[in-house]
């Protein structure tokens, strides 16, 4: 099984490509979408690393992955700039999802 990345910058994409990880880079919708459903046809790609604002360009088409593939596992990665998230977004998350306050 194989590692692959889409990125929307160049500076991630030589980071994990130190770490032997091949990628692309794409910007927009249409690219974001032809690169996915590219990769999506290798059947040796087993985890498919995308940038967060990647992500956000195309939603339904992350999710449709994460939800009805088993194979590749799609992660959402910060690219060089950090999350896009709010700070405490973990810590939001617990107190959404059992009421306990941190």
């Amino acid at each position: 099984m194989k590692m692959y990345l889409i990125s929307d910058n160049i500076d991630t994409l030589t980071g994990m490509r130190l770490a032997g990880i091949e990628g692309e880079v794409v910007h927009g919708r249409k690219e974001v979408t032809e690169a996915l459903e590219k990769v999506m046809d290798d059947p040796d790609l087993g985890i498919l690393l995308v940038t967060e604002k990647l992500c956000d360009e195309a939603p339904e088409l992350v999710n449709d992955i994460k939800l009805n593939r088993h194979t590749p596992l799609l992660v959402e990665i910060p690219d060089r700039h950090g999350t896009g998230r709010d700070p405490e977004f973990i810590t939001n998350y617990i107190d959404e999802a059992i009421g306990v306050k941190l």
